[in-house]
């Protein structure tokens, strides 16, 4: 099996980073498609554990929180009757939470638009911090 590099695996996390989609990333860095894909869930991995051990104790002071809505496989009004209610399948939030001094992210949650998910996402992640609902 063929292993990327170092150099490899930065040249093309970097160019995801900057927001190239994954086929501009393949042909960029001179990969294969498959490759940039597979790559994906290690990077996930990896940001995984060092924000488990990085972002502790954190010193936040104001917390602005916001909701990102986008769609998968379709907008809601035209998912197939079969894949209606399942999540994945038409709309998606994403709710972030960011620190108004240092834009840090320190939470974001993926989910629904209900209030089940605002509460897990602000409540339950941000205990005892004022928020304010932009």
């Amino acid at each position: 099996m063929n292993r990327l590099t170092k150099e490899q695996r930065t040249k093309i996390i970097a160019a995801l980073v900057e927001g190239n989609s994954l086929r501009a990333t393949a042909r960029m860095c001179d990969v294969v498609f498959n490759t940039v894909l597979k790559l994906l869930p290690e990077i996930g991995r990896v940001c995984l554990k060092y924000q488990d051990k990085a972002l502790r104790n954190l010193t936040c002071k104001r917390i602005q929180c916001d909701e990102i809505w986008t769609f998968c496989y379709a907008k809601e009004k035209n998912v197939p009757a079969e894949k209606r209610g399942q999540f994945g399948y038409g709309d998606i939030w994403t709710w972030v939470a960011i620190d108004a001094d240092t834009k840090l992210v320190p939470s974001f949650m993926v989910g629904t638009r209900g209030s089940q998910t605002a509460k897990a996402s602000w409540m339950i992640l941000l205990p005892g911090l004022p928020i304010a609902y932009s």
